[in-house]
């Protein structure tokens, strides 16, 4: 009988021998769970490093400035300009600019087709005059006999078709009479004493003047009293 528990004693001493020099299951799962979790801690340990949570250390500060500037540079560098880009741009620049001097150039051009019309209207309306007022001489010289004849009223006729048509271009008469002398549109020739006219006043038109499009084509001859 003391034979046997001495056997069993000794079996089990052994048993807890082994279990210590493996570690036992316990000891294994704990081994294995203790070196994920250093793993973990190892790699949050070094991410919160670079994000200036843990920085215990200059050389970890200046290792993670090393990095950070890596990662800059190579966002700033990694990424080259496509050449088609580049022409794009360049012959995009090209046709605004080329635009730009087209439209320039259409305005000017339609200025200066105004403005040589302008020119031209006034030498052909300053051309005209002269035989508007000889029409006008004409008219006035009829003798009393002479009107409501059929020459007289067609001479009337084709005189009234005449200052329709100018005005219908924009050429209108200047108003002189019983106006106050206006330098811009008078051209005083004779001065006359009028009791009946008060100062710079315009008492008589010696020669019509006309304006196309509000400029003076031909000034008015006036007499000014007083």
């Amino acid at each position: 009988m003391t034979r046997e528990v001495e056997d069993k004693d000794l079996v089990m001493t052994n048993s807890q021998d082994t279990d210590s020099a493996d570690g036992g299951p316990d000891a294994s799962a704990g081994k294995k769970d203790g070196g994920q979790e250093k793993e973990e801690g190892t790699g949050k340990g070094g991410q919160t490093a670079c994000d200036g949570e843990n920085k215990d250390s200059g050389d970890m500060e200046a290792e993670c400035r090393q990095e950070d500037s890596g990662k800059e540079k190579k966002g700033f560098f990694g990424k080259k300009k496509d050449p088609r880009d580049t022409q794009i741009e360049e012959l995009t620049d090209r046709l605004k600019r080329s635009m730009a001097e087209f439209d320039n150039y259409r305005k000017r051009t339609d200025k200066e087709k105004s403005a040589m019309y302008e020119i031209g209207a006034r030498d052909v309306i300053e051309k005209i005059l002269p035989v508007v007022d000889n029409f006008e001489r004409g008219l006035a010289s009829v003798p009393e006999e002479s009107k409501g004849t059929p020459f007289e009223e067609g001479m009337e006729k084709i005189y009234k078709q005449l200052m329709k048509t100018l005005e219908d271009m924009g050429v209108k008469p200047i108003e002189a009479v019983g106006k106050p002398f206006d330098p811009d549109y008078h051209n005083a020739v004779m001065h006359v004493e009028d009791e009946n006219l008060g100062e710079n006043v315009v008492a008589a038109e010696l020669q019509k003047g006309y304006t196309y499009r509000e400029t003076v084509v031909r000034h008015s001859m006036v007499q000014v009293a007083n």
